[in-house]
């Protein structure tokens, strides 16, 4: 049943999620063992969409650490869990509640010593930064504490970086690289701190050359120049490496010339999704603390209060106006959301 309940929420969300990105490029997925052990490592800007993306499209079934404050009120425990989220608790959280992570690294070593996988940001929280900022030390106390208890497990470390082109807004694409695997053994000897520095400074190199690396010192010059040039952020390679010839080699792109066409079913979309647009814009946004989260809740709302919406409407025109209405309605509202997604 537990399998059963995980194909289906993820085929639920790989369809939610065809609806809301206008692309999804993945590479080199087939860096993920199938049957190993494994710990993925990837960068962290969009909040819990961030997850969403590895999870469905890594080839596998994993676990995840999410922030404990999500796991608050009792359903929605139940339901992370059901999906296999485990709550890490980090210093914000409190000094206090740091000690409570001591049984879930406990059961991450034991999950990744059944060749199970792991997901880790760690860089310890989100940022829309297109930056990978430094690394925190727990995904290495969890490799220590895997491998002293369980030495015959063979951890491989996969690096990860998620791209996108502008993360809180919609209409958005995103790239996921999948870095060739790591294996832990090689970078442990004496389980010393200078073993967690070695991990940190490979873990963190492999993740910047799997997305945009704009250099902290002088971020918003970088930015506004790359922005200028219309580079593609889903290529990091490229995007890298215009940084890093002081934008001499860089590929400019041609922008969208379809702005009026794609207003126009902006606006029309609106009218046919009215609930939901309503709830989200005067109800859901404003609420919204964290710019990181913006993603993240309209995603929730259009996988949830959308689907409502059409099926409630389908409905009452079948019964007004015979079923070719109901069902024209709802393919109709489809057809104007994927025009302007797609295109």
């Amino acid at each position: 049943m537990k399998k059963l309940w995980l194909h289906s929420v993820r085929g639920y969300i790989k369809l939610g999620m065809f609806f809301y990105f206008k692309k999804i490029e993945v590479h080199h997925v087939e860096n993920v063992p199938k049957d190993k052990s494994v710990l993925i490592l990837s960068n962290h800007q969009n909040a819990l969409l961030d997850a969403l993306l590895i999870a469905t499209k890594c080839g596998r079934f994993v676990h995840y650490l999410t922030r404990a404050s999500v796991f608050k009120k009792s359903f929605v425990d139940t339901l992370l869990r059901s999906l296999q989220m485990l709550p890490v608790y980090r210093v914000r959280d409190g000094w206090n509640n740091l000690s409570k992570n001591n049984p879930i690294f406990e059961t991450c070593s034991e999950l990744l010593s059944k060749n199970e996988g792991v997901v880790i940001f760690p860089e310890g929280s989100h940022n829309l930064n297109r930056t990978v900022r430094p690394l925190s030390k727990g995904f290495t106390r969890i490799i220590f504490e895997t491998l002293k208890k369980y030495p015959e497990t063979d951890l491989q470390l996969v690096p990860v970086g998620l791209n996108f082109i502008k993360a809180k807004e919609w209409e958005d694409s995103v790239s996921i690289y999948f870095g060739e695997p790591i294996k832990a053994k090689n970078y442990i000897t004496d389980y010393t701190n200078a073993d967690v520095l070695a991990l940190k400074q490979v873990v963190h190199s492999n993740i910047s050359e799997l997305t945009t690396h704009i250099p902290s010192d002088d971020y918003d010059t970088i930015l506004n120049r790359l922005e200028e040039l219309n580079v593609n952020f889903l290529d990091p390679v490229r995007t890298n490496k215009c940084i890093a010839s002081n934008f001499e080699e860089c590929i400019v792109n041609k922008r969208n010339s379809f702005s009026v066409f794609k207003s126009v079913l902006k606006f029309l979309l609106k009218i046919l999704l009215i609930g939901p647009y309503l709830i989200w814009s005067y109800y859901a946004k404003p609420k919204i603390v964290e710019i990181e989260f913006m993603s993240t809740f309209r995603f929730a709302v259009a996988l949830t209060l959308v689907p409502i919406w059409l099926i409630f409407f389908g409905v009452l025109f079948l019964f007004l106006f015979g079923w070719m209405a109901g069902v024209g309605f709802v393919v109709f509202v489809l057809l104007v959301e994927l025009l302007l997604i797609k295109f």
